[in-house]
């Protein structure tokens, strides 16, 4: 078995006297698809926002590769490898595909002191990971607001890959798409982890994590209450994990209680 490319040991996060998190151990292989799965409020998001540098954790560590890491901020995250892609995209629909992808981080070459876009360099690199994740985009000069839900999300996962993410965090990337296009950023998924990226993935649509995911982890109420791989499980003990109703589940609330 690979060594994890990301450890959690014991991360716990407070806001004042609340206790959104209690000290969650968790591993996330290079090449693996993990689902977090749980009920609004059990702690999934604010999890994610940790490992994003969104949140800094208030106990516990987070190891990259073997190696203490402290985010102080996402650029933090994305600096070590890790990148998030919430529902909403933060897509500019004006702008390309090339444009959105390169946002902030444009290839330029000087004349004179004075900067120029390398438009076709772009172009072309961005048409590289259209190609690669068969993303079915065959101009990455055309605009954002013209791609259907399924496309959009291709281009939040070509910008990731462009960043050199290693890790990548997708929160509730079937949410708003039809059928059609629900087979197709599963099959993106699928791509990534083939390419040997991480992913993290947090869906209530528990037909999508079985379609995808080698591992789930169900948290509740902000701890982790179980981990199971894909073979090992099934929807209905997803559900009494989730719900409560599982014995495992109720012998470790009334210890703790």
């Amino acid at each position: 078995m690979t060594p994890p490319l990301l450890v959690a040991e014991g991360i716990s996060k407070r806001f004042g006297a609340l206790t959104a998190l209690t000290g969650i151990n968790l591993e996330v292989r290079a090449g693996e698809v993990l689902a977090l799965l749980g009920d609004n409020g059990a702690g999934k998001s604010t999890f994610v926002k940790v490992l994003a540098g969104a949140h800094p954790a208030t106990d516990g560590t987070l190891r990259m590769d073997g190696v203490p890491v402290a985010f102080s901020s996402p650029q933090d995250a994305a600096n070590a490898g890790i990148a998030t892609i919430y529902q909403e995209l933060a897509l500019s629909e004006n702008l390309s595909i090339a444009e959105n992808v390169f946002l902030g981080r444009e290839l330029v070459w000087q004349v004179a002191g004075v900067p120029f876009l390398r438009r076709r360099a772009m172009q072309e690199r961005v048409a590289d990971l259209l190609h690669e994740l068969d993303a079915h985009i065959s101009d990455p000069d055309a605009p954002v607001g013209s791609l259907s839900g399924g496309q959009r999300q291709a281009v939040a996962i070509c910008r990731a890959l462009n960043l050199n993410a290693r890790l990548i965090i997708m929160d509730e990337p079937t949410a708003a798409l039809a059928v059609a296009e629900t087979r197709k950023v599963l099959q993106l998924i699928r791509r990534l982890s083939g390419r040997g990226c991480a992913v993290v993935l947090i869906s209530h649509n528990l037909s999508d994590v079985f379609e995808v995911a080698d591992r789930m982890v169900v948290f509740r109420r902000g701890r982790k209450v179980a981990e199971r791989t894909r073979a090992g499980t099934d929807h209905e003990e997803v559900v009494s994990l989730i719900t409560g109703a599982h014995p495992d589940v109720r012998a470790l609330e009334q210890q703790q209680s």
